[in-house]
């Protein structure tokens, strides 16, 4: 039994759709042309609400101009309400990476949101003498200026989606800080003993240079927040009424509730990617001191038996198919990789950002792909490493004192107290005999037992002190 087919035409011709279908003839040669990779449109649910966003703005604005019927408008705005609703995702299958400046993701967006309208109109997909994915959906707009608008606002609701995420794995780590603030460890430099600190001022660490970024990504999101819709083509307005742009903007602004603004100058807005060179910058950032973060929870909690052996990582899986009791840190080594892809995907979008020409970037297809793609590896990889790993940290605080008692790093304390070459000729002692510090400085009278007890006092070690002691020689 043949499928209902219905026929469409466009520049190149005719071809059959399944009557049924809400996309149309230029999302199907969309699909036939670009099979490049496995990154569908309707993976990104936040990047297709921002076409909604922007359809309906600009059938609010044509709508106020008298370019739309009643019956069109409210057949658009009802089928972006229904887009925004969560239905009719799967009709958005074109593949992110796109030659066209973004034209067939464009064209998807106009024709699928055409064929809902249309049936909220009471008529069948295709009858398109009655809303047509050009002459109504499109009416004023060209991909040059709906298709970054709608980048601009799924990427903003992307940011406000990812914020929470960060802030709970930050919170996690003041948690296991405040834990762990009177676990007395070593610190480290360069891999080397370096002086004491707690352990919980490590994760008070983490959490702080987490949290410093949120300020760096409000920064560079909020340049989504200005957008060239209204510009048409080239950012000329041509095709546009006056007034439009203004309209369409603040209709933008009324549906999201965020605080849009129209681009002082629509030509070189038109061109301009840079927000999105910016944003992946701060992604990167978070990024590489995510993965120095997951560095060193490995390094600290290394061993079993022949590590830094600190804290222990929750056992998440068998490590080896062939050393039996092997597990591995398997959490922040994915989280690392995360880090390794969007610090990857940063690259490809600044590059991208470099090849606009003239009046256009035909390269926004990749660099909207990979700032959506980082957005979601990061919110996964922030819920991963807090549920799987941080929250799950135990310490060994006495393999922590362990080490401190036995560091030569300690003589660092005593430097203000015994002076730089009594404390290099201590620890020299200490290197070649074996002996503690504590010990050496004993038998050689430089202190009495009562000021070293003192001075390494572990509340003593880890902030700024004033102490009244003098060495004895």
């Amino acid at each position: 039994m043949e499928k209902e087919i219905r026929v469409e035409h466009d520049l190149l011709g005719s071809r059959e759709l399944p009557a049924g279908a809400l996309y149309g003839i230029q999302t199907l040669r969309g699909i036939e042309n670009f099979s490049i990779s496995r990154f569908r449109l309707e993976y990104y649910p936040s990047f297709i609400n921002g076409l909604a966003y922007t359809k309906m703005a600009a059938a609010d604005a044509n709508h106020q101009l008298g370019l739309l019927s009643d019956e069109q408008y409210s057949g658009i705005k009802a089928a972006c309400e229904d887009i925004l609703a969560g239905k009719y995702h799967d009709e958005f299958p074109v593949d992110m990476i796109q030659g066209g400046a973004g034209t067939t993701t464009n064209m998807n967006a106009n024709e699928v949101i055409a064929n809902i309208a249309l049936m909220h109109m009471g008529h069948n997909p295709g009858e398109y003498e009655y809303c047509s994915p050009h002459d109504h959906v499109n009416r004023s707009q060209s991909t040059n200026d709906a298709y970054p608008t709608a980048i601009h606002m799924g990427l903003y609701a992307g940011y406000l989606a990812l914020l929470p995420h960060l802030k709970a794995l930050v919170s996690a780590f003041r948690k296991k800080g405040d834990e762990f603030s009177r676990i007395v460890k070593m610190g480290r430099t360069q891999l080397e003993d370096a002086v004491p600190m707690t352990l919980g001022q490590t994760f008070y660490g983490f959490a702080s240079i987490l949290e410093n970024e949120t300020v760096h990504l409000e920064e560079a999101a909020a340049d989504f927040l200005t957008v060239n819709l209204g510009g048409t083509a080239i950012g000329t307005g041509i095709c546009s009424e006056p007034g439009y742009a203004e309209k369409a903007v603040a209709a933008l602004a009324r549906i999201t509730g965020w605080k849009i603004k129209l681009a002082d100058d629509l030509v070189g807005a038109t061109s301009d990617t840079s927000c999105m060179v910016g944003y992946m910058s701060a992604l990167k950032r978070v990024a590489v001191k995510l993965s120095k973060i997951c560095n060193d929870l490995r390094l600290l909690a290394s061993g079993p038996r022949c590590g830094f052996e600190e804290i222990n990582l929750p056992a998440r899986q068998p490590g080896s198919s062939i050393m039996p009791g092997k597990v591995n840190p398997v959490i922040p080594e994915v989280v690392s990789q995360v880090a390794f892809k969007v610090i990857g995907n940063e690259l490809c979008v600044t590059m991208a950002g470099e090849a606009s020409q003239m009046e256009l970037n035909a390269m926004e297809p990749v660099m909207a792909q990979c700032c959506f793609e980082s957005v979601d590896l990061m919110s996964n990889a922030f819920d991963t490493l807090r549920t799987l790993c941080v929250e799950g940290i135990t310490a060994n605080p006495e393999r922590c004192l362990a080490e401190v008692r036995n560091s030569i790093g300690i003589v660092t304390a005593l430097n203000p107290y015994i002076g730089y070459d009594h404390s290099t000729s201590i620890a020299k002692k200490a290197l070649e005999t074996g002996r503690s510090v504590y010990d050496l400085v004993l038998e050689e009278g430089i202190l009495t037992s009562e000021d070293l007890d003192t001075i390494l006092d572990p509340k003593n070690m880890i902030r700024p002190v004033k102490l009244d002691i003098r060495a004895r020689k």
